[in-house]
């Protein structure tokens, strides 16, 4: 393991810092993963939640859809944890230039980051699948049902389901900050899920450092490999920055 100063020593010596993180990010905050043992991947429901949650069966069994999305992908009372607000405070040091998560939670923009890029969506958002009405969350309380538009149309939350590709403009825009990078640091992520993993292959900068607790199959090609809590990873060093 490296000395606890070594992360905090990169973070000081660059203004040009990409963060890309994953669900570990949040579990900190009572938001369960998909792949441990206590994620979603594990719990028991007559559909594996990849199905549940992909473009198919959202069309075909909607009533089915709103079920599971109102019983595990709703956190009415979550809040930022210490590695959503020190990559919030990175920000506003001038040190961090984005974000780019995997997570649909909103937490990042709740700590107060400003540029983040959502791969797979936000469940802060949602819209009719016919005319395109914007929505928030607030929605879902109109009824216990599948919430409709006044148009008759379907609304749904806008992230990204199975069988959906990711937004060309965002994964773009995430390539291109990456490029753009000197430091790469890597966080709550196993690196497993394509497309979003292969954005690691864009990184030409200098230093890349990556917190996870479990061994993922990019550990050989970052500069430090960190297997603390996310969250006191970054809050140790950017506390230390202050």
């Amino acid at each position: 393991m490296p000395p606890p100063n070594q992360l905090q020593k990169i973070i000081q010596q660059s203004d040009n810092i990409v963060f890309f993180g994953g669900a570990g990010v949040s579990t900190e905050s009572g938001i369960p993963d998909f792949r441990s043992v206590d994620g979603l991947y594990n719990m028991k429901y007559p559909f594996p939640p990849e199905t549940i949650l992909s473009h198919t069966f959202f069309e075909e069994n909607p009533e089915a859809f709103y079920r599971f999305y109102r019983d595990k992908l709703i956190f009415p009372e979550i809040k930022p944890n210490k590695a959503h607000l020190a990559l919030a405070a990175l920000e506003k040091m001038g040190k961090l230039r984005a974000i780019i998560t995997q997570n649909i939670d909103g937490l990042h923009q709740m700590a107060g980051s400003q540029m983040v890029y959502e791969l797979h969506g936000s469940g802060q958002r949602f819209y009719c699948c016919a005319c395109k009405k914007t929505y928030t969350p607030d929605i879902l309380q109109t009824t216990d049902n599948v919430p409709m538009c006044d148009c008759g149309g379907i609304i749904r939350p806008d992230i990204v389901l199975f069988e959906e590709p990711l937004d060309d403009l965002v994964f773009d825009a995430a390539i291109h900050t990456i490029e753009c990078a000197d430091v790469l640091v890597i966080g709550g992520t196993s690196l497993n899920v394509y497309p979003a993993a292969g954005l690691v292959h864009h990184f030409n900068g200098k230093s890349i450092v990556l917190i996870n607790q479990s061994h993922t199959e990019f550990d050989t090609q970052a500069d430090i490999v960190i297997r603390t809590p996310i969250a006191e990873a970054l809050s140790t060093a950017v506390h230390g920055l202050i």
